[in-house]
């Protein structure tokens, strides 16, 4: 169980876990010129990792955060590579998760050279409204790229 605001994982570490989200909500942010940028956030029945330190064993450059009181289902390395050797539904259940998390960040890549400000908005609007009772503007704005001032404009913009 972590708290709301509590970091999961922490740039600089190494990553020997995988998480699944049970109940609660995570942010995926990056320091950035010491600032955090935000790039996705994980709710309920997604798996988080930080994949190129897991894979490669290397020093991860994102964190996780509980954005509100979270519990999570922790695989270490070890039981999840027992895991894959001994259930083939694991192993597709893991697939599933990676092609799941590419086209997430497939999508993301495309909303920011495809589309404005407002239209990111406007699409996690109708796609996961429930986002923005549960995650302060501050880090949706950085999500969308944008100020939380121009946040505001453009939502006062949309909603009338």
């Amino acid at each position: 169980m972590y708290k709301k605001n509590e970091m999961i994982f922490c740039e600089g570490k190494i990553s020997h876990d995988i998480y699944f989200v049970i109940k609660g909500c995570v942010r995926f942010f990056y320091n950035v010129h010491g600032k955090d940028r935000t790039a996705f956030f994980y709710t309920e029945g997604q798996f988080i990792c930080a994949g190129e330190s897991y894979t490669f064993q290397v020093p991860a450059k994102e964190n996780f955060q509980a954005i509100e009181e979270t519990t999570l289902m922790i695989f270490s390395r070890k039981n999840t590579d027992k895991l894959l050797k001994i259930s083939p539904k694991f192993e597709l259940i893991a697939r599933i998760a990676t092609e799941n998390e590419l086209i997430s960040c497939q999508k993301i890549i495309a909303s920011f050279v495809t589309q404005s400000a407002e239209e990111r908005y406007k699409e996690l609007l109708n796609n996961n409204g429930k986002l923005f009772q549960r995650v302060p503007q501050q880090y949706i704005a950085s999500f969308l790229g944008v100020s939380p001032e121009t946040l505001c404009r453009i939502k006062k913009r949309v909603l009338g």
